[in-house]
């Protein structure tokens, strides 16, 4: 069996999870799989160089550069010994010289007060680049070859768009020819996270971008299955911190994986799926610190069962933006202005719900970008396209997801009934074409018991042959 194994910044924190990662590694290899190993940066680091890096520029001096360094050197250093202490002499010059020269590049962003989007991505690349190596080791360890590759070696070329790059469509045959063989001899170890232009220059894959790049090599492998080793056993129908008897999912579509991703679940960013997706891969979510519980498989059609919803995701931190004005009546383009304001701005709309007489335009945006799209849509109040423009920061977002929605007839009915028996006032309504996702707005403190009511209606705690 060809596998791609991915493994989070939990899952390799310290030297103790990094015998864990091995333990699974050495059991497949030692069945005959074949595997391919995409790995994170060790919990925290990337924080840490993406603070540092954006504070430079307007930092009074370069104190804070050499704890920083110090710190990642401590870190590494410890779990290289306590992992790998046979590779200390051979691995140790390797990540002082890394050291060093991030140590440099942190430097010069300070002395030219410019840290600029390539600069960026090149500093924040190097939490994957202390740790791979680390990795490679301990597997050598065990007496397992292995070779490290960072993100471009593997085959992993992107568009320019520094911070949240894309694969060009010819990684595949990219990936194939720089992993095909080495699979044959050895575990590939691969930098997450990252890849770099046709030029070379480093990008970084933006959020979930390990979890992309294992999608991106998975599918140009050729893999049997993805597997996705994170710190939960799997996707759950709901927040455990909300929903104190959430039940993991033994098994979602593809569809239902992204739609509860866009609405802010913690699970694989709908562009970590579509390789996997266009190449029809089995995508497991298991557990490094329980490998035995089965996790969650995703897959394109799933076994059906009598459930129509799978699970429910809540978002706090949002803002509503109401937009009025009869003047928006019959008038082409407000739509175009309002958008295109917010996205010259970088806000980002999560739902969108418009009445039938186009006199109201109702947006959820990030709580942290709602001044920002305010002052977006600003102009188009003295210009008088729109009346007025209201903010209100006291609500939550609720989605429901599950693709047994489509064609089922009364789901809207069943799930606004149960609100209003509850209690709970829906604010606003969005429903996309695809009918695997209804989201709604409720008042912030409505917000967990909204989840608590749906969950229990839709009896989600039980196990779908229950």
């Amino acid at each position: 069996m060809r596998l791609l194994m991915k493994f989070g910044g939990t899952s390799v924190a310290d030297a103790p999870c990094i015998g864990r990662v091995v333990d699974i590694l050495e059991q497949h290899y030692n069945k005959g799989d074949e595997i391919a190993v995409v790995v994170s940066a060790q919990r925290g680091v990337t924080d840490q160089l993406i603070e540092i890096a954006n504070g430079l520029p307007t930092s009074k001096d370069v104190s804070a550069i050499e704890p920083l360094i110090k710190t990642l050197r401590t870190r590494h250093m410890t779990t290289l010994t306590e992992a790998a202490p046979g590779f200390v002499n051979e691995i140790g010059p390797i990540i002082e010289e890394r050291l060093q020269d991030l140590n440099n590049i942190l430097h010069a962003v300070h002395n030219l007060r410019e840290l600029t989007p390539r600069s960026k991505d090149y500093i924040i690349s190097y939490g994957e680049r202390l740790l791979a190596p680390i990795l490679g080791a301990a597997i050598e360890q065990r007496g397992i070859p292995s070779v490290v590759m960072d993100g471009c070696e593997a085959g992993i070329v992107t568009t320019s768009q520094h911070g949240e790059s894309t694969a060009l469509p010819d990684c595949d045959e990219r990936v194939r020819r720089r992993i095909g063989g080495v699979l044959k001899t050895s575990v590939p170890v691969i930098m997450g996270f990252m890849g770099c232009t046709a030029e070379g220059s480093v990008t970084t894959l933006g959020r979930s971008g390990s979890d992309y790049s294992a999608s991106i090599i998975g599918a140009g492998i050729d893999a049997n299955e993805i597997w996705i080793w994170t710190d939960v056993d799997g996707i759950m129908t709901s927040d455990p911190r909300v929903i104190n008897d959430a039940r993991v999912m033994p098994e979602l579509s593809y569809l239902e994986v992204m739609e509860l991703s866009y609405f802010g679940a913690k699970v694989m960013h709908p562009r970590s799926i579509e390789p996997a997706m266009r190449k029809n891969i089995l995508v497991r979510v298991k557990n490094t610190f329980n490998p035995s519980h089965p996790g969650t498989s995703i897959v394109r059609h799933q076994k059906r069962d009598h459930r129509v919803v799978k699970a429910l995701t809540y978002i706090e931190k949002v803002a509503a933006i109401n937009i009025n004005g009869a003047q928006m009546i019959g008038r082409p383009g407000v739509a175009k202005s309002i958008f295109s304001a917010l996205a010259d701005r970088e806000v980002n709309v999560m739902m969108i719900s418009q009445g039938s007489s186009e006199a109201n335009i109702s947006l959820i945006v990030d709580e942290a970008h709602l001044d920002i799209a305010a002052q977006a849509l600003a102009p188009l109040l003295s210009q008088g396209i729109v009346r007025e423009v209201i903010q209100n920061r006291n609500v939550a977002a609720v989605a429901v997801v599950g693709s047994g929605m489509v064609g089922a007839p009364g789901t809207g009915g069943k799930i606004f009934t149960a609100l209003g028996k509850a209690g709970v006032n829906v604010m606003m309504i969005s429903q996309g074409s695809c009918e695997a996702n209804i989201s709604f707005v409720v008042r912030q403190e409505d917000g967990p018991r909204a989840v608590r009511v749906l969950h229990d209606e839709f009896h989600l705690s039980e196990a779908p042959d229950e």
